[in-house]
């Protein structure tokens, strides 16, 4: 038995590597325009029939008219990179933010990842970037060249204007709905993706840098790891072995608040901000890694316990993550039972269950899923209901939630930007149509009214084998408002500038601590 696994092992990564070689070998091969016509084609009808609101942001008409003027601006052979281009603006048109169009890119096996990662940290890896009014700059140095300064402007990349490339880009994707906020975030923090789309992984980048009207080329090249620091580090975990308390804790604390290596931060945190603890922040980098429910019950524990009266909740750059986990952070801010969620509108039961259920995984993953099918459907065939209107709907965190047993009563402030997407913005509007937060920052990038988003197979296309992520439930919250298209406004509108970067300044969470002062004081004068 152990020799039978051994060699399905070995046989699933010979397929795999050859896969990946057959992969790179064709990437840049010219394909036919029929081939190309067809997968446009293809690519429409898995949005009608996996989507439940296509026609939400444009109308039947419209985008009929984007997909038919499309194939018509297909009149020779292109590269499947050439037929990436074409299609995205297209699929973007649908202005749902969840829907991403995967540039085909060079694959590299295991072997090949891990020799890259040994031979250090990228050239854009070394740098954090933010696009503020139309220019790149440096907001975080994290290079060898310690000469280039916070608020550097990025001038050109290997002779690349930085805003040319984001420009074309931008018509790639889409936020949900009509704000910009989503992409002046994403944009700037993902420019070094779209320029290594564009020109593949490079060991070494020579950049034009822009201070005080000073323009310096400075090659930044691969940096390999530190050694000695390596090995101090090594050293130091030896040490910590010897705590074993102290080691334990620290493990917990990775597992519930969510641990990013790359990063070196956790994905949840909470502080308290004045000595008598009276202000508590938690900042909540996204709803996806960790042991979010136990985070929470011991948070709002300890809230309670040291009677907190001012709760900051910090959802910046909060791309989102799971509905359950918002859900139950819900229950520790409501004033009151709540429902949290519509139910979610689907095309139909097949959509969840072939879009979804049957997509990705291995050989043995597929046979696996094969054989528990029959429970699956049975499944949707209980929570899929089509309702009067013909539509069929997928129930959850839809029934009435009782608040929980620590519930925050006090004053909630949510810091929120155009990097609040998808459940960040679903718990918003919920915050913000119960009147339960008082909001500061900039318009959210997801949308206050909902995402199509939950269930999200990536479908290939069948001659370029291009991936398409598409969403397959309308998930809305249970508050709206009147403006379609637009996300989560702050009751107080605040936006970084570059010169707040340059000074590590915090405008928003200034503004809050003040606010908190204020009504301090005016409730001191009225005793």
């Amino acid at each position: 038995m152990r020799k039978i696994v051994l060699f399905g092992f070995t046989l699933l990564f010979f397929v795999q590597c050859t896969s990946i070689k057959r992969h790179n070998k064709h990437l840049n091969d010219l394909m036919a325009e029929e081939k190309l016509k067809s997968d446009v084609d293809f690519t429409y009808r898995k949005l009608r029939d996996l989507h439940p609101n296509l026609y939400w942001y444009i109308n039947k008409k419209d985008l009929d008219y984007k997909f038919d003027s499309l194939k018509s601006t297909i009149t020779k052979p292109m590269t499947r990179f050439e037929f990436y281009k074409k299609i995205s603006p297209a699929v973007a048109a649908v202005r749902q933010g969840h829907i991403t169009v995967y540039p085909p890119t060079k694959l590299m096996t295991k072997k090949e990842t891990k020799a890259l990662l040994k031979r250090g940290t990228g050239p854009f890896s070394q740098f954090d970037f933010e696009l503020f009014d139309g220019k790149l700059y440096v907001v975080k140095n994290k290079s060898y060249d310690k000469t280039i300064k916070t608020g550097t402007e990025v001038v050109a990349v290997n002779g690349t204007k930085p805003i040319n490339l984001i420009k074309q880009y931008n018509k790639f994707y889409s936020s949900d709905g009509y704000n910009t906020t989503f992409k002046t975030h994403f944009s700037g923090k993902r420019f070094s993706t779209f320029f290594t789309n564009e020109n593949g992984i490079k060991d070494s980048i020579k950049f034009n840098f822009k201070f005080n009207d000073s323009i310096k080329t400075i090659t930044i090249r691969r940096k390999a790891e530190d050694t000695i620091g390596k090995h101090l580090k090594k050293n130091r975990k030896k040490l910590a072995v010897i705590d074993k308390t102290k080691s334990k804790a620290n493990r917990k604390k990775k597992r519930v608040h969510g641990y990013y290596s790359v990063e070196k931060n956790y994905n949840r945190n909470l502080h308290f901000l004045e000595k008598d603890s009276s202000v508590a922040l938690m900042k909540i980098r996204s709803f996806k890694i960790g042991d979010s429910k136990t985070f929470y019950k011991e948070s709002f524990s300890k809230i309670a316990t040291y009677q907190s009266k001012t709760l900051v909740l910090d959802l910046r750059n909060n791309g989102g993550g799971r509905l359950n986990e918002i859900a139950d952070l819900y229950s520790y801010l409501a004033d009151s039972t709540f429902v949290f969620l519509d139910k979610s509108e689907v095309v139909s039961k097949s959509s969840l269950f072939k879009g979804a259920y049957f997509h990705g995984g291995s050989f043995g993953v597929k046979a696996l899923k094969t054989i528990f099918s029959p429970l699956m459907y049975s499944y949707l065939l209980l929570t899929v209901h089509k309702n009067k209107n013909g539509k069929n709907y997928y129930a959850t965190q839809t029934k009435p939630h009782k608040v929980s047993k620590n519930v925050f009563k006090g004053k909630v402030y949510v810091l929120i930007n155009g990097g609040s997407f998808s459940a960040s913005s679903i718990i918003s509007s919920n915050l913000k149509g119960s009147k339960r937060a008082f909001f500061v920052g900039e318009e959210t990038g997801g949308a206050y009214n909902g995402t199509i988003a939950g269930f999200m197979p990536r479908v290939k296309l069948p001659n370029t084998d291009i991936k398409i992520r598409i969403g397959l439930m309308f998930i809305a919250p249970h508050f709206k408002t009147a403006p379609e298209g637009r996300g989560i406004f702050p009751d107080i509108e605040i936006i970084p500038t570059l010169e707040d970067r340059i000074k590590e300044n915090d405008p928003e969470m200034n503004w809050i601590l003040n606010d908190v002062k204020s009504n301090i004081s005016e409730i001191s004068k009225t005793k």
